[in-house]
């Protein structure tokens, strides 16, 4: 084994609404602000938060998911994603100890924690509360007997308390206190259906966390936090760095000539689709595709010389009249994927390719019309949280099935009338499951978000699926105008 010293640390809280992204988003610009090269990560599936973390850094943010990836996948990932940055700062998800179902530390932020070797920072939301937090605090440190938490900050106290509460937290626990959070009204984030709304949405984003910057400056002990980030013990990497899943997956890609052929992959990203893992480009990119972006809301057509589409998630539901009005964007899409032309496309880009799709109001819009049903609203989240994936059918291939379990999340309000029956799905320590997405031996289509360091192979097959076709000449077809 190879050790790497990544100086690092992870904020977390005792449960969501703690405060942890704008703790996090204003420690962030300050440690940029001091001239730091500072990368970040987000653990578990969430696509918002990194969002706002690259808003501030002006650097793509990452995920690191337990769930999704065995440990040295991971450390590998948190390693590769720390290239080149003097520090970096990784956001928590949930209560620090939730992870799986709610019933397991599996996948929570302790799991990530202990797994990586990252010091943990419990970012307490003091609102209504003043010793009460020592007791809080305690029983975090004592749940478990290895916690990983090395400091506390407190969130919306009284400058007035903090210096009581700071001394008697370090006399009676033993833990560093890194500073507090006032209370800061203007700087609240609104959220929606799916979490926060999106930065772009955020009128004066950049002067907003520019602000807490200078305020987190004051009240935190941010010489202290780096100091701590200094401490975390050198990541445990493979002699060759590469954990052996992926090394085979990219000595296939190799094999197959995908840096020859280089098959370029057209990625929706706009203001409907935006929900895009960072590291599913990278692991393409490392495999030998090229990757370039197209809106379905505002293109005409897609780009020229293209070899794939992956259509991710995102708000479709608030841009559908937009999206249904784009009638060429719908129309070349659907004669392409009617006609085979190899896809991923999950959960929002998978209710576009319904006949219909209805927006946040119920009404129903004109869609691409690949997928024969519609894509309707319900009142609440359908089929929440991780499953793991396994081919249903013996009598056919498709895209997916020979990589094996494949493991994905589901985060939705909406729902559809033909959600696919050929994979099987299953929530991992329950008994729940169901059948789901439409498979191909070129595409995938459905609500699962998958994550493709989970298992390298998926991406490789679809690749393999992206290289054939060109290579049997199927170029890809103009785009099409309503007649």
């Amino acid at each position: 084994m190879t050790e790497k010293q990544t100086p690092r640390f992870l904020l977390t809280a005792p449960k969501s609404g703690s405060g942890k992204t704008l703790v996090t988003c204003g420690l962030l610009a300050a440690l940029r602000k001091r001239g730091l090269r500072v990368s970040s990560f987000k653990c578990g599936p969430d696509y918002i938060d990194p969002m706002f973390h690259s808003r501030v850094l002006g650097a793509k943010s990452r995920n690191l998911d337990t769930f999704f990836t065995d440990e040295e996948t991971t450390r590998y990932l948190m390693k590769r994603g720390a290239e080149d940055t003097d520090i970096s700062v990784v956001e928590g998800v949930m209560g620090y100890y939730d992870g799986l179902g709610g019933i397991d530390t599996k996948a929570s932020a302790y799991d990530l924690a202990a797994v990586t070797g990252t010091p943990a920072v419990l970012v307490v939301d003091t609102r209504g509360m003043s010793l009460s937090a020592l007791a809080e605090i305690k029983g975090f440190l004592t749940y478990k007997k290895e916690s990983h938490i090395e400091g506390v900050i407190l969130n919306r106290m009284s400058p007035m308390l903090y210096p009581e509460i700071k001394k008697q937290i370090e006399e009676e626990l033993g833990i560093r206190v890194f500073g507090y959070v006032p209370k800061i009204t203007e700087l609240n984030l609104e959220s929606r259906h799916l979490g926060l709304v999106l930065p772009d949405e955020v009128k004066e984003l950049s002067e907003k966390f520019d602000h807490l910057a200078e305020i987190l400056e004051k009240s935190l002990d941010i010489d202290g936090l780096i100091g701590l980030a200094k401490e975390a013990e050198a990541l445990e990497c493979s002699e060759e760095g590469v954990p052996e899943a992926l090394k085979k997956v990219l000595a296939f890609g190799q094999a197959a000539g995908f840096h020859e052929e280089k098959p370029r992959i057209a990625v929706a990203k706009d203001e409907a689709f935006c929900f895009i893992y960072e590291d599913n480009l990278g692991l393409l990119k490392e495999l030998g595709a090229e990757i370039t972006f197209f809106s379905p809301l505002h293109d005409p057509a897609l780009p020229e010389g293209i070899d794939g589409l992956l259509l991710y998630g995102g708000y479709p539901e608030l841009y559908a009249g937009e999206l249904s009005g784009n009638v060429s964007m719908r129309q070349e899409i659907r004669t392409l994927l009617k006609n085979g032309f190899p896809c991923l496309a999950e959960c929002g880009g998978f209710m576009y390719l319904h006949t219909t799709m209805e927006d946040m109001d119920g009404k129903a819009w004109k869609m691409a019309d690949v997928i024969d049903g519609k894509a309707y609203k319900t009142e609440k989240l359908g089929r929440f949280g991780y499953i793991e994936l396994s081919g249903n059918t013996e009598d056919r291939e498709f895209l997916g099935k020979k990589a094996g379990i494949l493991k994905a999340h589901e985060f939705h309000y909406f729902d559809s009338t033909s959600c696919g029956t050929d994979f099987h799905a299953k929530k991992p320590l329950r008994k729940r499951s169901w059948d789901c997405i439409h498979g191909t031996e070129s595409q995938l289509f459905g609500f699962p978000h998958l994550y493709y360091y989970s298992n390298p192979a998926l991406a490789a097959e679809f690749l393999s699926a992206c290289v054939d076709r060109r290579r049997n000449g199927k170029e890809k077809q103009k785009g099409v105008t309503k007649q």
